[in-house]
């Protein structure tokens, strides 16, 4: 993982240098004031996406039983629950993190390994928590929007909350090198097999950085809030005839 930032520091080095323009006419968005930048990385990670992550993906969809995905997607969401747990106690959600600690256990023994999921049966709730969300929790605010290379969309709190969970998440402690790089690249392969859905709504937005955007920052807004926030931020030159529709919380 930290030898894969290293890798993108010098694409990092030449976004920043070329940038990107803005589309004509557009009305720049206070949370996004690297707007040029963000939109060079989009474009580099989309290019990058588009040639090999999303074939590959659909690949794995087509020739792998939906029975044996489900196993493998249960056992990465296991295998990385431990971020969940630790972050619903700093958050101070006891209850929470203690029936998390629950299904874990739960999961990672009946469950062999987490393959099969009995906790939801069992009526344990699965939770998501991570480090950003934690900094969100404590009212750290989020900071200008930032694309990162390889990894997508995040901002600076969450950006950071990312190299917390890194070091939280177990596989970066597995000494073995090529089982810690196994294990990663399945990781990926399954995150992206489940974006697979939502190519066809990104695909056709009008303008897709603008689209994946505003949905990220209104899901990380909800997720710590609790509450919905406008598509785009409210236009204050004196235009009252409405603005963008509120965002639906994430289902």
């Amino acid at each position: 993982m930290m030898r894969t930032l290293r890798a993108s520091a010098p694409v990092v080095l030449c976004l920043l240098l070329v940038g990107c323009a803005l589309p004509p006419g557009s009305k720049r968005d206070p949370r996004d004031p690297w707007e040029r930048m963000n939109r060079a990385t989009y474009t580099f990670n989309s290019k990058v996406d588009h040639a090999i992550a999303r074939p590959i993906a659909r690949t794995y969809v087509r020739i792998t039983p939906q029975i044996m995905r489900t196993g493998v997607s249960n056992f990465i969401d296991n295998l990385t629950y431990p971020i969940t747990i630790l972050n619903g106690a700093l958050q101070a959600k006891f209850a929470q993190a203690a029936s998390d600690t629950g299904r874990f256990l739960l999961n990672s023994t009946v469950g062999f390994g987490g393959l099969l999921d009995p906790a939801t049966r069992a009526g344990l709730d699965k939770n998501s928590e991570d480090f950003g969300l934690t900094l969100g929790h404590w009212g750290v605010p989020t900071g200008p929007y930032l694309v990162i290379p390889f990894f997508g969309f995040s901002n600076i709190r969450d950006g950071f909350g990312t190299v917390v969970n890194i070091y939280t998440t177990p596989t970066h402690w597995i000494k073995s090198v090529p089982a810690s790089w196994a294990l990663w690249g399945v990781q990926i392969l399954d995150t992206r097999a489940r974006l697979l859905g939502t190519d066809q709504l990104v695909d056709s937005a009008f303008d897709p950085y603008t689209f994946t955007r505003n949905a990220y920052l209104a899901q990380r807004h909800y997720r710590v809030t609790g509450e919905t926030e406008p598509l785009e931020p409210e236009d204050d030159s004196g235009d009252d005839s409405g603005g963008a529709p509120p965002a639906q919380p994430p289902k």
